[in-house]
C-alpha cells in the first residue's frame, strides 16, 4: 500500500457519516415532534374556554330545546331557519355546531344534528337540566375573581379569611355580594337548586333507608329546598325544616310537613331542633376551623331533642390516585381538581379526602355517583382534640 493513504476505505467513511446523520437527522425530528406536541397541549388548554363560552352560546340561542323540538334530525337550514339571529350571520352557525359536536355535545348525520346524552342536560324542561349551572359558573361576576388569582398568592393575606373572589369585589365574600344583589341571587340560587335535583334523585333511589323513622330534619343550607321537598314528599310524616340565609329563603312557602327558616348558622342563635340534620355540599365551602363550627351548631341541635341525633353528610371525597388510561377515572379525578379550584377562589373552602377528615366517617351506604360519594351518618371528627365532641349513631 502507498505511504501516507489511509487503510480505511473510503465507503466505510461515508457510510460511517451517513448513519451518524441520519441519527442527527431522527434526533432533530423527534425534538421537533416534542415541541409541536407541547405547544398543541398548551394551545388546547389555553384555548380551552372557547368550550364553555361556544356551550353557553348554544344555551343563549336555545339551540339543544330547537333541535330537540324537531324531534328528527335536523338539517342545518331548518336550525339556521329557526334561530332569531341576524340574517348576516348565518353562515357561522355551521361553525358553532362544528365545535360543539366535536366536543359530543352534539352528532351530526347526513340527515342533520341531533342531541347526545349530554346535550339532553341543557334542556330546559329536563328536571335535571344543568345549564343553570353553567350560566352561573359563566357569569361576569364569577368569572371575575380568576383574574385576581395570582395577586391573591402574592398579597399575603390570611388565606382561611379572604379569596379571590373578595379581591375582586371589594372584600365581600360571595354570600354578601348573593345578598346584595339579587340578580346573582337568583342565578346562584337555581345552578344549586340544578345540582341539588340531581343528588335528590340518586339519594331517594339509593340512600332512601337512611331517612326512615326519623321525625325531625333540617337541611342545613338547603338553598331553596330542593332536596327537602323530595325528602318530605317520600316521608310525610316526618317535618323538614329548611335553614338558609335569609336572602336565601325568602320568598319560598311553607307546605304541608315542609318549612323554610331564615338565619346564619355562625351566629349565636341555635339551629333549629331535630334529630337529624343535613349538609348537602356544605362543609366543602368552608375551611376547617368553620366546619368545626357548622358541626358543633349541629351537635347543639341534635343534642336539644334529648337522644342521639344523626348527621347526614353529602359531599365529595377526593381520590388520591387513579388508574392513569383509565379514561372514566381521569374524568372524574379532572372534575374534583376543578371543583376544588373553584372551593380556593370563591369560598375558604376546600375538597377533601379521607386524611383531610373523613377517616372516621361512618358510611351506611358510600354510592358512587360521578364524583360525589354520599356519606350517611356522621361518627366523628378526625382531631376529636380539636373539635371537642362526637355525635352518635
Amino acid at each position: 500500500m502507498p505511504k501516507g493513504k489511509s487503510c480505511e476505505p473510503t465507503d466505510s467513511i461515508d457510510s460511517s457519516e451517513r448513519v451518524m446523520e441520519s441519527q442527527h437527522e431522527e434526533e432533530q425530528h423527534i425534538a421537533a415532534s416534542k415541541l409541536l406536541d407541547a405547544q398543541i397541549h398548551l394551545w388546547n388548554h389555553v384555548l380551552s374556554f372557547i368550550n364553555s363560552m361556544s356551550l353557553k352560546s348554544a344555551i343563549d340561542l336555545n339551540i339543544p330545546d330547537i333541535i330537540h323540538k324537531h324531534a328528527k334530525p335536523m338539517p342545518l337550514p331548518s336550525l339556521i331557519s329557526s334561530l332569531q339571529i341576524h340574517p348576516s350571520q348565518s353562515p357561522n352557525i355551521h361553525r358553532l355546531m362544528r365545535i360543539l359536536t366535536h366536543s359530543g355535545f352534539f352528532s351530526q348525520s347526513k340527515e342533520g344534528y341531533v342531541l347526545t346524552h349530554a346535550s339532553t342536560l341543557l334542556l330546559k324542561d329536563n328536571p335535571f337540566s344543568v345549564s343553570p349551572f353553567l350560566l352561573a359558573m359563566l357569569d361576569p361576576v364569577l368569572i371575575k375573581p380568576w383574574f385576581h388569582v395570582a395577586s391573591w398568592f402574592k398579597n399575603g393575606e390570611d388565606p382561611t379569611t379572604t379569596t379571590p373572589f373578595g379581591t375582586a369585589h371589594g372584600g365581600k365574600t360571595l354570600w354578601e355580594y348573593a345578598r346584595d344583589e339579587a340578580e346573582l341571587n337568583g342565578v346562584f340560587n337555581e345552578a344549586m337548586a340544578s345540582d341539588a335535583r340531581v343528588v335528590a334523585s340518586v339519594v331517594m333511589g339509593k340512600c332512601k333507608r337512611v331517612f326512615e323513622g326519623l321525625e325531625c330534619l333540617v337541611d342545613v343550607g338547603g338553598g331553596t329546598g330542593t332536596v327537602a321537598k323530595a325528602i318530605a314528599k317520600a316521608f310525610p310524616q316526618m317535618e323538614c325544616t329548611v335553614f338558609d340565609l335569609p336572602h336565601v329563603v325568602e320568598g319560598q312557602e311553607d307546605s304541608g310537613n315542609l318549612k323554610f327558616v331564615g338565619g346564619d348558622m355562625f351566629q349565636d342563635a341555635p339551629l333549629p331542633p331535630a334529630d337529624a340534620i343535613l349538609l348537602k355540599s356544605i362543609l366543602h365551602d368552608w375551611n376547617d376551623e368553620e366546619c368545626v363550627k357548622i358541626l358543633k351548631k349541629c351537635k347543639e341541635s341534635l343534642a336539644s331533642k334529648g337522644k342521639d341525633g344523626k348527621l347526614i353528610l353529602i359531599e365529595i371525597i377526593m381520590k388520591e390516585n387513579y388508574e392513569k388510561g383509565d379514561m372514566d377515572d381521569e374524568s372524574i379525578m379532572e372534575t374534583q381538581l376543578y371543583l376544588d379550584m373553584l372551593m380556593m377562589v370563591m369560598l375558604t373552602g376546600k375538597e377533601r379526602n379521607e386524611k383531610d377528615g373523613y377517616v372516621d366517617w361512618k358510611r351506611e351506604k358510600r354510592e358512587r355517583m360521578g364524583q360525589i360519594d354520599i356519606l350517611c351518618w356522621f361518627q366523628s371528627l378526625q382531631n376529636n382534640s380539636r373539635s371537642g365532641f362526637k355525635i352518635s349513631h
